[in-house]
């Protein structure tokens, strides 16, 4: 499995195309705007959409989940419990001086345990909630890599104080699901530089 990482959206959420070149299927994570960066890069690699997963549904990470899957018929999944947040997508547009997005519930709920498969590598997802009820980390051990949302940040942590948040529950997420992965697994956080689990442990002044 492949991995290609950039910014999108004007909060600069980090989207994730996770992609095998043999299979030449896809999955992408995140995708909170820029669809024509995302589906360039689709048709350049030759890639067959499979599915379409938001590890939150804040609008910076969940805005162009719906058009994305219109065009290209991939199913969208993100955890049932953020649900409530499409109730105020309105306002956290306004917030965020841009349109609001369309948005829609998940056409399959991303619980834990559930696998995501790239090619011939199987992930799961991780229920990790904090930063919104419904966060969601996915955890891919061949490769070392966990992609974790808005719930773990190089040297930080998802901000709880938004509707949904809950600064308890995402230490409890972070310490329990998380910092038990391997050392050398590679952290893309939904925003800012990747980092790793090691040093998330031994460093992370939320954490230490």
């Amino acid at each position: 499995m492949e991995r290609t990482t950039f910014p999108v959206g004007p909060l600069q959420c980090n989207c994730s195309i996770l992609y095998d070149t043999v299979a030449k299927d896809a999955t992408v994570v995140d995708p909170g705007g820029d669809l024509a960066e995302i589906n360039a890069f689709l048709a350049a690699h030759h890639l067959t959409l499979r599915q379409i997963v938001v590890t939150h549904a804040h609008l910076d990470h969940i805005a162009g989940a719906k058009v994305l899957s219109e065009q290209t018929g991939a199913p969208v999944l993100f955890h049932q419990a953020d649900l409530f947040q499409l109730s105020w997508m309105e306002q956290q547009a306004a917030w965020m001086g841009v349109p609001t997005p369309r948005v829609a519930p998940p056409d399959v709920s991303a619980e834990a345990g559930t696998k995501l498969t790239v090619g011939t590598e199987v992930g799961e997802i991780l229920h990790t909630p904090g930063h919104t009820a419904g966060s969601i980390s996915l955890h891919f051990p061949q490769s070392h890599l966990l992609l974790a949302g808005d719930t773990l940040f190089r040297g930080g942590i998802g901000r709880t104080d938004l509707p949904g948040g809950d600064g308890r529950l995402i230490l409890s997420s972070i310490r329990d699901q998380l910092l038990t992965l391997p050392d050398d697994t590679e952290v893309v956080a939904g925003h800012g530089a990747p980092t790793t689990i090691l040093e998330e442990r031994e460093t992370n002044p939320f954490l230490v």
